[in-house]
């Protein structure tokens, strides 16, 4: 039986743990990220790996930093087949990457060279692709620099955010690495060089990148919004407060007013100009100090004194 160590975090890697513990290989311990603060009274919360880890019965590592620290001398004692990685938030140190004898592998949320990084699915919706996909991937030093060993591509349609495609591509890599994995096992796998000419990069998000820029075109700030929800979140300004915007829709409307200008408000949304003529229809919002909430909602209570002219900054 292939012994393996899993390092996941986020709920992208959930699905690929199970699948990995059903198939029947010996997971010896399941390494992810420290427990959290969350939410506004920072109750201290366990990542969504550690509990399904928990569910499965299996041990739990949890570093601070994997480089010289403990935890990773105890991974190396275990001896394992093979590194399996999957959205685990941490460069592997080379000591690990040396040791497993079918080496380590990353489950990688892009169709690499493109989007390197740990925000691949954000950036990929950001910049309009439509399409991105999984990339199974031997680890080396340098970020997702390493061979790739397969791929699988699927479409990112209008209606997917980052949310969704989260979803989505943690499928996809669950089914992608059940049908690689035995390859590996059995020294069948492909092993194909990067080429650096291609290479892009997702880094994580900044708050710069979350701010709304009107002048942008009404599809880029369309992507935007939906690159960014569920998490972090774009947002805007009005009167001076920040304000979340959470679904939006590009509209037909025609204007010459300026960017950021409310053109329309209509009975369950309201329209704001964007820097090529056209606008972008608000769906659902959130504005400083409450909760999410439809457009209609925000106009009936807290938005009932927005009027065509008003400007988000």
């Amino acid at each position: 039986m292939t012994s393996v160590v899993f390092m996941g975090t986020p709920s992208f890697s959930v699905p690929i743990l199970r699948m990995i513990h059903e198939e029947g290989y010996d997971v010896l311990a399941v390494v992810t990220q420290p427990d959290r603060p969350v939410g506004r009274k920072k109750v201290l919360t366990p990542p969504p790996v550690k509990e399904e880890a928990l569910r499965l019965g299996l041990p739990v590592i949890q570093p601070e930093k994997l480089r010289g620290s403990q935890e990773l001398e105890q991974i190396l004692l275990l001896n394992p087949d093979i590194v399996i990685t999957a959205a685990f938030g941490q460069i592997l140190p080379k000591t690990l990457l040396d040791a497993p004898r079918f080496g380590c592998i990353n489950v990688h949320a892009s169709l690499l060279p493109k989007y390197r990084g740990g925000a691949p699915i954000h950036q990929a919706i950001i910049d309009g692709e439509e399409k991105t996909g999984v990339t199974i991937m031997y680890m080396a030093e340098k970020l997702d620099a390493g061979d790739i060993i397969s791929q699988a591509e699927i479409a990112i349609e209008d209606t997917d955010n980052t949310g969704t495609m989260f979803e989505k591509l943690s499928l996809v890599g669950r089914d992608l690495l059940k049908s690689t994995l035995p390859l590996i096992i059995e020294g069948k796998n492909e092993r194909i060089p990067q080429d650096e000419e291609k290479v892009t990069f997702a880094h994580n998000i900044s708050r710069e990148q979350e701010r709304i820029h009107w002048s942008n075109s009404a599809r880029t700030v369309f992507n935007q919004v939906r690159g960014l929800t569920p998490w972090p979140t774009a947002y805007t300004t009005f009167q001076g407060e920040n304000v979340k915007i959470w679904l939006v829709k590009e509209g037909d409307t025609l204007t010459k007013d300026a960017p950021g200008k409310v053109v329309k408000i209509n009975k369950d949304s309201f329209e704001v100009a964007c820097g090529d003529g056209k606008t972008i229809i608000v769906f659902e919002l959130q504005p400083a100090g409450k909760k999410r909430m439809t457009a209609q909602d925000y106009l009936r209570g807290t938005g009932s004194k927005l009027v065509i002219g008003d400007q988000f900054e």
